[in-house]
Order: C-alpha cells, then sequence, then structure tokens
C-alpha cells in the first residue's frame, strides 16, 4: 500500500526488452537505500517490485499487461519518474489509501501557472471520471491530489509549489499522457451497492 506522497525522483537509466515486458534500471540513492530485493516501490504511481538493487540504483520488470494499462512502456533513458516506497506499518498515512494498481491513462489537456502553484486539467476515460468527486482524490503519476472541479470529460486538480518541486508533475505538457488510480473506496462501494 502507498500514500501517494512522492518520496523522491529517480532517473530512468536503462531500459531491456519490449512489448512482452521490461526491464528498468532506476537511479533513485535514497528510495534504494530504504529498499530491498522483493519490496515493492510506486513509479509513477505502478506498484512494481525490486528485482536488484546496488550503487543507489534499483532495477524492476514491467510485463506486458502493466505496459498496455500503464504509461511505462513510454520511459526513455534519462526519464524521470516519481517514487514512493510502499508504506509500512506505523508510519503516517499524509495522502490517501493508494493500490499502485493503475486504473487507466488520462492525458494532459493543460498546465497552467497560478501565483505560485498550478492547475492541471486532465482529460480521463468515462469510466474512471464516474469514481471522481469534487474534493475527492485522485492519484496523478504516483502522486496523491484533490479534485478541483469537474468538466465534461476533465478533471483538474491545483497544485501547490511543494508538489511541483518534488513531483515530475511539473514538467507535464499539453497531450503527455499520466498513470490514473482512483479512489479505491469508491469501487469497493460502486461494487457493494450493485448486489
Amino acid at each position: 500500500m502507498f500514500t501517494g506522497i512522492v518520496r523522491e525522483r529517480g532517473r530512468v537509466t536503462a531500459i531491456e526488452g519490449g512489448g512482452d515486458g521490461i526491464q528498468l534500471r532506476i537511479a533513485a540513492a535514497l528510495t534504494a537505500a530504504r529498499t530491498a530485493v522483493g519490496d515493492s516501490v510506486a513509479i509513477n504511481g505502478v506498484c512494481l517490485t525490486a528485482t536488484s538493487v546496488a550503487d543507489g540504483e534499483l532495477a524492476f520488470d514491467a510485463v506486458a499487461e502493466t505496459l498496455r494499462r500503464t504509461s511505462l512502456g513510454r520511459l526513455e533513458p534519462g526519464s524521470e519518474v516519481n517514487l514512493e516506497p510502499a508504506l509500512r506499518a506505523g508510519e503516517p498515512l499524509g495522502g490517501h489509501i493508494v493500490q499502485g494498481h493503475v486504473d487507466g491513462i488520462g492525458r494532459v489537456r493543460s498546465l497552467e501557472p497560478v501565483g505560485d502553484g498550478a492547475e492541471l486539467t486532465v482529460e480521463a476515460p468515462s469510466e474512471l471520471l464516474r469514481y471522481c468527486v469534487e474534493k475527492g482524490s485522485i492519484t496523478v503519476d504516483g502522486v496523491s491530489l484533490t479534485v478541483a472541479s469537474l468538466a465534461g470529460d476533465t478533471f483538474t486538480i491545483a497544485l501547490i509549489p511543494h508538489t511541483l518541486a518534488e513531483t515530475t508533475l511539473a514538467r507535464l505538457a499539453p497531450g503527455d499522457e499520466v498513470n490514473l488510480e482512483v479512489d479505491v473506496l469508491a469501487k469497493y462501494v460502486e461494487r457493494l451497492i450493485a448486489r
């Protein structure tokens, strides 16, 4: 389990493989220092298992299913990624409950400066928008955020300066794909009501 509070930005150093699966190598000294082989780490919101950890670098395997459902297959060497090690018992839950199970891909419509912060508007599939509510939680590329407004096929979030400085979101441009995970509680409620 994760909280959507990014702990470090890592840099992709190598990608091997193709559409059937890839191995990602990521330089991230802080994350590597607290990660052992077999531990879970969220990479841009995608829960992956560390397969090796050495010299401040981590390796992860992403299978075809993961590549189909997320934007990880579009990463390139040099890409920056948001990293969050799995939550440990007793640590504060600073964001919201995040599983690292990406529900779908959104597309950035705009990123507009507002004072020292910014407003990010993302187009999302209708099957995900139904779980979004104003002032509810959503995870965008692994970052726990609050929905500020909904309109048509988009949602907008207000980004504070700290989020812009500590995550990759400040570098987004119109057309960029982002990993989305809606609030799992909404999905459980829907399932229970449907019965």
